[in-house]
């Protein structure tokens, strides 16, 4: 059963910010009052779609009583009656608590594994993969820091994604990347078998994180590009190092303002993930096993270049459209690990 009352609250208070908006609020309150109603609004949606169907199905079961209205009432009523289940299911799924960091921007970082020269080459492609895929949903994807190696391939690279859902979907991608294919460094022609790891965090700010000047150590030190040469003769790169987490930041763009915002900007987004990973373990003790658990340890993903295909471990899917992937095109992937997140949480709330 769908809780009634529950219902009659989001709707009364989706009604009741509505009319705060219309009314023209203080300045300081549009923000959050905004966000608030845009967060229920689907909400509010969908329980008005499945009310109009309730309400569809006794009219038209009320129409069984009249002679001239039967026919057309018996040919509706079954199309109606098998519409509820599936908007019942779809209500109890915009009825999920949802992750308070779902809207957030993030942040991506990317390392080699084991592999060498082709892990750096396999990050490399990952980035591109997600810079296409941010591109397809309108997002901006900005690398803050990228050390490359002479190969073109990737030591490690952070960047930062911002616009509307972003996390919601990116943190998915949170975990170890494993590639099977013939590396273009190979001249024997066998397949090798390495890995990169990707780390997605939501954005935090400073009121969310609070990091007293005591906690961190600041160092600076000359820049330098690829190759060790370097882009700049002044000390503007930035590393920072949080004492009490043993995190070690750093960044170096030409100005050292800008760095010391990049660097306190990673290490806000790095306590912040751990505070969440942290509470998340006190919830849930089995987390590791669950999907979208962030766990950056645990193999989530192959791609198998000879065979085409991709295989996602955590719902074991396997798509044979790796080219497509590699462009960019995950959403069939994310969308599937978003209903099987989205089923867990049903069988655990209803268990």
């Amino acid at each position: 059963m769908l809780p009634t009352d529950r219902l009659h609250q989001i709707t009364d208070r989706f009604e009741f910010l509505e009319a705060r908006l219309n009314a023209g609020p203080q300045a300081s309150e549009i923000a959050v009052i905004s966000r608030e109603y845009a967060e229920l609004k689907p909400i509010v949606e969908q329980i008005s779609a499945y009310h109009q169907l309730l309400a569809d199905v006794s009219e038209a079961e009320a129409m069984l009583a009249d002679p001239e209205m039967k026919a057309l009432a018996e040919e509706e009523l079954p199309v109606l009656r098998a519409a509820l289940p599936k908007a019942e299911q779809a209500l109890r799924i915009a009825l999920l608590p949802r992750d308070a960091a779902d809207a957030r921007p993030a942040m991506i970082e990317i390392r080699p594994g084991t592999g060498g020269d082709e892990a750096a080459l396999f990050a490399a492609d990952l980035l591109r993969m997600y810079e296409r895929y941010a591109e397809a949903h309108g997002w901006k994807l900005e690398i803050i820091e990228q050390s490359l190696t002479e190969l073109g391939g990737i030591k490690e690279v952070i960047g930062h994604v911002s616009g509307e859902g972003v996390f919601a979907r990116l943190k998915y991608e949170s975990g170890v990347h494993r590639v099977q294919r013939v590396p273009s460094t190979e001249s024997g022609g066998r397949i090798h078998t390495s890995a990169a790891t990707v780390a997605v965090l939501p954005e935090a700010e400073e009121v969310d994180i609070d990091i007293p000047a005591a906690d961190i150590r600041i160092d600076t030190m000359r820049a330098s590009g690829a190759g060790g040469q370097h882009v700049n003769t002044t000390d503007s790169a930035v590393r920072i190092t949080h004492i009490p987490s043993g995190i070690v930041v750093t960044s170096s763009e030409k100005s050292q303002h800008r760095n010391r915002e990049i660097a306190m900007s990673v290490l806000r987004a790095r306590l912040y993930d751990l505070e969440r990973q942290r509470m998340d373990d006190a919830r849930a003790a089995d987390r590791k096993s669950q999907v979208g658990s962030g766990d950056r340890s645990e193999r989530i993903r192959t791609y198998n270049f000879p065979q085409g295909r991709m295989t996602d471990h955590r719902i074991n899917l396997t798509l044979y459209k790796l080219d497509q992937v590699m462009q960019g095109d995950l959403d069939e992937v994310i969308d599937a690990l978003i209903a099987d997140d989205q089923a867990r949480m049903l069988a655990e709330m209803e268990g």
